[in-house]
């Protein structure tokens, strides 16, 4: 199994028309795991050569969360409430990333899940980071219109 998630247009993470934005392409590989690649620019480095912290937990913030989503048919929308990151070695730029994130225990509005960063080749990891999430209120999600954010699977 492998079911590519919806993209937006604007988020940070996913979104395809922001200019500044990561442009993941997001595959869930069987239920409750996902992953995608990356290879991050130079210009969101924190040293030369090395991803910023601060992209490195945002990546792992937005794939950890992405594990309870599922497929389009009926997405689960989640906060991040805690994000707990553990740096293990420098995330470097320009070079393929391996990216997967596995959901975890769930209950109620609550739920658990784990993201890491791993270097594609040697498969060493990099970073990882547990989450608690809660579900989007339904009153929040009434209001989001999903053709205007344009979330929707996009083809490859």
């Amino acid at each position: 199994m492998k079911a590519k998630q919806p993209n937006s247009k604007m988020c940070f993470i996913c979104g395809l028309e922001n200019p500044v934005g990561l442009k993941l392409k997001i595959y869930e590989v069987e239920p409750g795991v996902i992953e995608s690649e990356y290879a991050a620019p130079e210009h969101f480095q924190g040293y030369p050569g090395v991803l910023h912290g601060g992209i490195v937990a945002t990546i792992l913030d937005e794939i950890s969360g992405r594990a309870h989503m599922g497929t389009a048919d009926a997405p689960r929308f989640m906060f991040t409430a805690k994000l707990e990151v553990k740096y293990r070695k420098n995330v470097p730029t320009g070079k393929l990333l391996k990216i997967v994130g596995r959901a975890g225990k769930s209950k109620g509005r609550s739920a658990e899940a784990w993201a890491g960063i791993y270097d594609a080749a040697s498969g060493e990891l990099l970073a990882e980071g547990n989450t608690l999430l809660i579900n989007v209120p339904e009153e929040t999600l009434d209001k989001a219109n999903a053709a205007e954010l344009g979330w929707k699977v996009y083809p490859d």
